[in-house]
């Protein structure tokens, strides 16, 4: 029976994955993304599921990747006529040179510190971006072309599709093996005790070095992916929202677990493209759908699943109703906000003398100088809370 179950989810994931290539270039786009999104995650979280070191300048060398790549690609146009397929290694190879070259220097300290000393090489990264024009292309960036390669004209995203998800696939597959190899099972230790690995006489500082500039360079080959599919780059990669990206992606997701930040990437980046048309908060979404997460659920949304089995029954489903409590308060009470503060709304209120005038929100006609409008999200959330805090009384006690 497990048997047949593991060949129909091994079936279903396929068609997954290969559904975008009839689906048009809309949701082939979609779907490079979301591949892209999930390999950089498990490209970060491969740094802190093994060594415990948590790194909030991983745009980097995601960015240092695409810009590789797009200036390969500058080079093919030149006459270089390297294979597209095999252009995203230039992106590797240069995540993985200047993973090296910052993590020799970021790992030389531990814990908060190495957080520091990455979130600074990225501030310095991002603003060296507008004024070293001749390598990053100033304020407009720079873009290239696909060209023609083995017998591929690589015009629309469905082809280019193929090579995002050969490349993903490698990328993952990498990552799981580098986990059952002598060097990852020494970062799996490094990570619960380092003082203990020294005293047994390992280099320490040359373990997180290797762990450091692999996941460099997965995260750059990755970074060379979008520059494909993209065609072009420009400096903002390397802002902080890139950098903050994966480590929202894979907390959400499952930082344990090995396709928990890449389950955790393509469900918001899918998200992402759906909520981003509608709202203009996603952002303040995405960031509240974080915090939750990491207050009720702390072993992610694939943790949750995974463990489900471990978590009583009462707390697993009270936990779940308290995020989907507090999670529809918080959007009521911040799309209100948004249109109460909007300029349209404001200038209706100063037509009506200052005096509080209906809005529309989900096709419902609400009157902001009602107690209901108010109390009733408040509500709400509280009884989120509630639930939650009561539920684990009672495990408590039990």
């Amino acid at each position: 029976m497990r048997g047949v179950i593991r060949i129909a989810l091994y079936t279903a994931s396929a068609a997954i994955l290969l559904a975008p290539l009839s689906l048009g270039d809309r949701y082939a786009n979609l779907a490079i993304r979301m591949l892209i999104a999930g390999l950089f995650a498990s490209a970060f979280n491969l740094l802190w599921r093994q060594a415990r070191l948590l790194s909030f300048g991983h745009a980097v060398y995601f960015g240092a990747g695409m810009f590789a790549v797009v200036h390969l690609m500058r080079a093919n146009e030149a006459g270089l006529n390297i294979p597209l397929v095999v252009v995203p290694l230039a992106g590797a190879i240069c995540g993985l040179v200047i993973g090296i070259m910052c993590g020799f220097v970021a790992t030389l300290r531990s814990g908060a510190y190495f957080s520091m000393i990455t979130l600074a090489i990225a501030e310095l990264v991002y603003s060296l971006g507008p004024r070293w024009q001749a390598l990053f292309g100033g304020e407009a960036g720079i873009s290239s072309m696909r060209l023609p390669s083995m017998g591929l004209s690589f015009a629309t995203l469905n082809q280019v599709y193929l090579i995002v998800l050969l490349w993903c696939a490698v990328g993952f597959v990498a990552i799981w093996f580098f986990a059952k190899t002598p060097l990852g099972q020494i970062a799996f230790a490094l990570g619960d005790n380092e003082q203990r690995l020294r005293f047994l006489g390992y280099r320490t500082h040359a373990v997180k070095v290797c762990v450091f500039a692999i996941s460099a360079a997965i995260s750059g080959l990755a970074g060379g992916l979008l520059g494909i599919a993209a065609e072009n780059v420009d400096y903002t990669v390397f802002g902080p929202a890139s950098s903050a990206a994966p480590v929202i992606h894979t907390f959400i997701g499952g930082a344990d677990f090995l396709l928990g930040p890449a389950f955790g990437a393509a469900l918001l980046t899918g998200l992402g493209n759906v909520f981003s048309d509608v709202t203009r908060l996603w952002p303040l979404y995405q960031g509240t759908a974080f915090v939750l997460v990491v207050l009720f659920l702390p072993a992610g949304l694939v943790g949750a699943v995974a463990l489900g089995k471990q978590i009583p029954p009462r707390k697993a489903v009270a936990n779940v109703i308290a995020v989907l409590l507090c999670s529809c308060s918080l959007i009521f009470l911040c799309e209100t906000a948004s249109i109460l503060l909007s300029d349209s709304y404001l200038t209706r209120r100063a037509a009506q003398g200052g005096a509080w005038v209906d809005y529309r929100l989900f096709n419902l006609e609400l009157v902001p100088s009602s107690p209901l409008v108010w109390a009733l999200p408040l509500l709400v959330a509280l009884a989120g809370i509630m639930i939650s805090w009561k539920a684990s009384r009672g495990e408590e006690a039990a």
